[in-house]
C-alpha cells in the first residue's frame, strides 16, 4: 500500500504519517517550503521517521511554494478575497499531492489535521479542500486532542524538533475565514483558475 503524505515542521503531520507507517503504509513525503529553517527541520523530522522505518519512508519530495501556490495566493489579494489563502493553500497542495500520488502509483493522501484547530481544519473548510482529489484522505490524527498527539510526538523523538522556533507563514491572513461555503468558494475558484472546480 503506497500513499503520499504532508509533511511540515509542525507536531501534526510527523504523528499522522507515524501512524500510517506503523499501518504498513510506503509513504512518500511532501514539503511545501518557504523557508530555509522550516525545511532544514523537515528534513531532521524526515531523517527520524526514517530511522524509525527505513524501508518504508520514501525520500522527500519538495515543492517550491513561491512558484506554486504564490501565484494563486496574489491572484485572490488582488480579488480581496485574502481570507480565502488559508482553504486554497490546503486545496492546492491536495491538487499537487493527487499529481504525485499518481506518478508514484500511491492510492492515498495523508495528512495531519485535527478537527477544528486552525482555519483550514475546520468542518467546513475540510469539506471544500477535500474537493481537490479524487483520492481517499486518511487523517489519523481527526479525532486526538493535542495532549494526545504531543505525547505520541515525544515518545517517536519528532516533539523537540518539531518546538524549536521557525518562521511564521509569509501568506495567512490577518482573518482567515472559518466556514466557507463551498458555493462561494466555485465561484472564486473559477476566477482564479479561469475554470470550473
Amino acid at each position: 500500500m503506497k500513499a503520499v503524505a504532508l509533511l511540515s515542521s509542525g507536531i501534526d503531520s510527523p504523528v499522522a504519517i507515524y501512524l500510517m507507517l506503523k499501518k504498513g503504509f510506503t509513504i512518500y513525503p511532501i514539503h511545501f517550503k518557504q523557508s530555509e529553517l522550516n525545511y532544514q527541520k523537515v528534513r531532521r523530522i524526515w531523517q527520524r521517521l526514517k530511522e524509525l522505518f527505513p524501508e518504508s519512508l520514501e525520500e522527500l519530495i519538495v515543492v517550491d511554494v513561491f512558484e506554486y501556490q504564490k501565484p494563486v495566493f496574489d491572484k485572490l489579494v488582488e480579488l480581496k478575497k485574502e481570507k480565502w489563502i488559508c482553504v486554497f493553500c490546503k486545496f492546492t497542495m491536495f491538487m499537487k499531492a493527487t499529481e504525485i500520488a499518481k506518478e508514484k502509483g500511491a492510492m492515498a493522501i495523508i495528512t495531519g489535521d485535527s478537527l477544528g484547530q486552525v482555519a483550514s481544519q475546520t468542518l467546513d473548510n475540510l469539506l471544500i479542500i477535500s474537493l481537490a482529489t479524487d483520492l481517499p484522505i486518511f487523517r489519523p490524527l481527526i479525532g486526538l486532542d493535542k495532549v494526545e498527539i504531543e505525547r505520541i510526538a515525544k515518545e517517536i523523538g519528532t516533539f523537540e524538533i518539531s518546538v524549536e522556533p521557525e518562521e511564521g507563514c509569509n501568506f495567512v491572513p490577518k482573518h482567515p475565514i472559518i466556514r466557507g461555503t463551498l458555493g462561494e468558494f466555485k465561484k472564486i475558484y473559477k476566477e482564479v483558475f479561469g475554470r470550473k472546480c
